[in-house]
């Protein structure tokens, strides 16, 4: 895949996790298995703890990025010194400058996100970063891809769902809405990642490439703490405990699954069944946190993650082609 991306490349953001989920049958939905439902619903669970156990957090933002990434290249780091040493030795400077570009997408994507949560509400942030959908489409508007019409729809929806979560956070505070702005800006962040990584991947293995843009991203996050004054160390043990819940829970666990079940079920219901993690996310906040949406956003949540949903589906019926990589807030 050295050519221009199609619009579903571009699209879709399911990890490719080496040959067998390169040779997915095609794009189109599949019907899961009781495994894959299950393994599914572990994923949904996963990622969904992220954003809550987030805003329990006491420690930094950009200290929560650090360890996130420097911890899941740790994880990835022995397995591929055995069995990759070969590819990273062979690595060009233009795939290292590729990795070092998505790994800065990743930063900016954790510098962004992460203190939404703490800003607006849990469910408001997970809704509108998990928009990366309509950024990968847009992108691939603006590069001359023809996108569908149930695609605009979604974009449409989307926006519009978006509208509505932001005139709702005015009237809460000025907080709100730039907890608002730092979501959005995530997700878009998150789309310069997987736009760089479906070009990457194209050419290295998954396992390096994560290796890469979680150094990448650990280095950047640290460098800024360093600069900034901001402490990487020095927490209480709650806040550690939690650090791992969330890499263990939203990076290793759910990142691990959806790359397990890709190949199976298609990336087209795997990317659906991400969008569970908007509710799953609000459950996990009212039960962890004891935080609920306001009421009156909830139009617009529902707006946006329909309009996501959409906007994967349009990407439906496409020929085989290799799988972008994942991004799991």
């Amino acid at each position: 895949m050295t050519g221009p991306c199609s619009y579903g490349d571009r699209l879709h953001l399911v990890a490719d996790v080496g040959p067998r989920a390169a040779s997915a049958p095609d794009w189109a939905v599949h019907r899961p298995s009781t495994r894959s439902w299950a393994l599914l619903l572990i994923g949904v669970l996963g990622v969904s703890l992220s954003a809550p156990l987030t805003a329990l957090l006491a420690a930094p933002a950009l200290a929560l990025g650090f360890w996130r990434t420097a911890l899941g290249a740790a994880f990835l780091l022995p397995g591929a010194a055995l069995r990759r040493g070969a590819e990273f030795r062979a690595l060009r400077p233009a795939l290292i400058g590729r990795c070092a570009l998505a790994g800065a997408f990743l930063a900016a994507h954790f510098g962004t996100w992460i203190p939404s949560i703490t800003l607006t509400s849990v469910s408001t942030a997970t809704a509108l970063v998990c928009t990366t959908p309509i950024w990968t489409a847009l992108a691939a508007a603006i590069a001359g891809q023809r996108m569908p019409r149930a695609a605009w729809i979604g974009l449409l929806l989307a926006f519009a769902g978006t509208g509505v979560i932001a005139g709702v956070d005015v009237t809460v505070s000025a907080e709100a809405v730039l907890g608002d702005a730092l979501a959005l800006a995530g997700g878009i962040f998150a789309a310069g990642y997987v736009l760089v990584g479906a070009r990457v991947r194209a050419h290295i293995s998954t396992t390096t490439y994560s290796i890469c843009c979680y150094g990448v991203c650990a280095l950047l996050l640290g460098a800024v703490a360093l600069v900034a004054g901001v402490p990487l160390i020095g927490f209480e043990v709650r806040d550690w405990l939690l650090i791992l819940a969330i890499t263990v829970a939203a990076q290793l666990v759910g990142h691990t699954v959806f790359n397990l079940v890709v190949s199976e079920v298609g990336p087209t219901v795997v990317g659906l069944v991400l969008l569970l993690e908007v509710p799953g996310a609000a459950l996990f906040a009212l039960i962890l946190v004891g935080q609920a949406p306001p009421a009156l956003a909830l139009p617009g949540l529902a707006l946006v993650v329909l309009g996501v949903a959409l906007v994967v589906r349009a990407g439906d019926h496409r020929p085989k082609v290799a799988v972008p990589e994942q991004f799991t807030p």
